[in-house]
């Protein structure tokens, strides 16, 4: 078992940046892959940023150049940098570990 818990979602003004943290507990050795995945009210979940065990990143193409995905095997704590924030950003935000575990999700909020 993963268990995951985000933080550092909140409400942000447009052009304003949050990070976001994921931490991971549990057994970790058959994590590959984990990646931020965001739902907005009414909406699919989407990929935001993955980052494999290899430290391969791939991007949704609407998020590109605005964030940033990071990890630090030393803290077990996966990163999301968001910057130039947009109203379409707002959205729940859920750490995810090999599309299989996750986490309770956290609220970002963008708007004036």
């Amino acid at each position: 078992q993963v268990q995951l818990v985000e933080s550092g979602g909140g409400s942000v003004q447009p052009g304003g940046s949050l990070r976001l943290s994921c931490a991971a507990s549990g057994d970790l050795r058959r994590v590959f892959a984990m990646g931020w995945y965001r739902q907005g009210p009414g909406e699919q979940r989407d990929l935001v940023a993955l980052i494999s065990s290899m430290d391969r990143v791939n991007y949704a193409d609407f998020v590109k150049g605005r964030f940033t995905i990071s990890r630090d095997n030393t803290k077990n704590t996966l990163y999301l940098q968001m910057n130039s924030l947009k109203p379409e950003d707002t959205a729940v935000y859920y750490c995810s570990a090999n599309q299989h575990y996750w986490g309770q999700g956290t609220q970002v909020t963008v708007s004036l």
